[in-house]
This record gives structure tokens, sequence and C-alpha cells, in this order.
């Protein structure tokens, strides 16, 4: 067989597979590209800032960088669900060159999707939404997972209040 016909088809396979970091919040399933994923951190101490926005937790450390950190549950709100060890987990995702964490209730593991799996969210979930957040929906295991398009996690006035908030600092 020619290589280069088995170089193609390889890249044809891989640019049909979506690689996405999966994590719950509650009993629900999300995901997030892989790529926005800069690292992801367990229990890290939050320093909480007077008078910030109601969707910031507060700020970390992060090897001398200071990041504000966004609790995702309340941005989306969700239901609280009690946090059986009280530890959380912080994804820390590069988002238009601007560093932020996202604390979740627990991490998956790293999900291979085929692409055209993916399917559109209904037009019912999106229309009431402030941003349009939810990229995508698919099947996986035990349930359903929702893709998060974190570029469009928060709206213009709450980036504005997050553009804000780094320049205090």
């Amino acid at each position: 067989m020619d290589q280069s016909f088995v170089s193609k088809k390889v890249d044809q396979e891989a640019d049909l597979i979506t690689q996405l970091v999966g994590f719950k919040i509650g009993r629900e399933y999300f995901g997030v590209d892989i790529l926005m994923v800069q690292e992801i951190i367990r229990s890290t101490p939050i320093t909480r800032v007077p008078n910030s926005p109601e969707f910031i937790e507060g700020v970390i450390n992060l090897r001398g960088s200071i990041i504000p950190v966004i609790e995702l549950r309340k941005r989306l709100n969700l239901y609280k669900d009690k946090n059986k060890d009280g530890k959380v987990w912080i994804l820390i995702i590069n988002v238009d060159e601007r560093v932020t964490g996202f604390i979740v209730d627990s991490v998956t593991k790293v999900l291979k999707i085929r692409t055209d799996s993916i399917e559109p969210p209904p037009d019912i979930v999106t229309a009431g939404l402030s941003s349009q957040y939810i990229r995508g929906v698919c099947e996986i295991d035990d349930g359903l997972l929702i893709l998060l398009d974190f570029a469009r996690i928060l709206n213009i006035e709450e980036i504005k209040k997050l553009k804000d908030f780094d320049r205090e600092d």
C-alpha cells in the first residue's frame, strides 16, 4: 500500500475525531475542546475579592500569575449539589488569550468523540440563553454530553466586569 495514501487516510480519520476534556457539575456531563484547556488543578486556595461580580469565586496564584476563578455552577444556573469530599477541580482555560479558571465538581477523562456525532443544541434550549455557549450535544456511555463554548460562557457585560476586575489587581 502506498505510504502517502495511508498517511492521508490517518489524517482524514483524525479530522473526524474531536478530543474533549470531560467534566461533571452535579449529575450533568459537559465537555470542552482539549485545545482550550491549559491545565487542570485540584483544590488550591482561592482568595475572595471584595465587591467582585457574583460569578467570580475569587483569584488564585498560579506560578506567579493571578487568575480569576469562576464558579461554573453559578454561571450556568445549575442546582446546588453537595460536594462529597469538599474538594473542587479547576479547569484553567485559555479563552481569547485570557486565562481563567472554572470550578467544576470533577474531571472525568479525555473523550474522543466522532465529530459527526455532535448535534447542534435544540433551538428551544438556546433561545432563552443570554449567551449562546452550548456548542452541541452528543451521546456518551451513560447519557448525554453537553459541549460548552467557553469563548461564549460570559456575555459582553460580564467580560467587561472581568476586564475591570483584572485592572484592579
